[in-house]
C-alpha cells in the first residue's frame, strides 16, 4: 500500500469514528432514523458493496479480502448489515 492510501485510510477510519460517536451510520439504530437517514444508509451499503466488485486484487489483499468474500459481501441486499 503506497503512503497516500495509508493517509486516506487513517483519515476515513477517523471519520467513521466521529460518525460512530455522533449515532450515524452504523453506530444508531435504523429505529431512531428517520426515513431519509435510512434510505441513505440503504444507499451507502449498496454503493460500497458494489464499488468492492471494482477493486483489483491486490486491492482486496491490502483490506484483507480475498475476491470470493468481496463478491459474497456485494451480493448481499442492502437491507441487511
Amino acid at each position: 500500500m503506497n503512503g497516500l492510501s495509508d493517509v486516506r485510510l487513517t483519515v476515513k477510519a477517523e471519520e467513521l469514528q466521529e460518525d460512530a460517536r455522533a449515532g450515524h451510520l452504523y453506530g444508531r439504530s435504523s429505529k431512531g432514523a428517520t426515513l431519509v437517514e435510512r434510505w441513505q444508509l440503504f444507499y451507502r451499503r449498496l454503493s460500497t458493496r458494489r464499488a468492492l466488485l471494482e477493486l483489483s486484487d491486490e486491492q482486496l489483499k491490502d483490506v484483507g479480502l480475498t475476491r470470493e468474500q468481496a463478491r459474497s459481501e456485494a451480493l448481499r441486499p442492502f437491507w441487511t448489515l
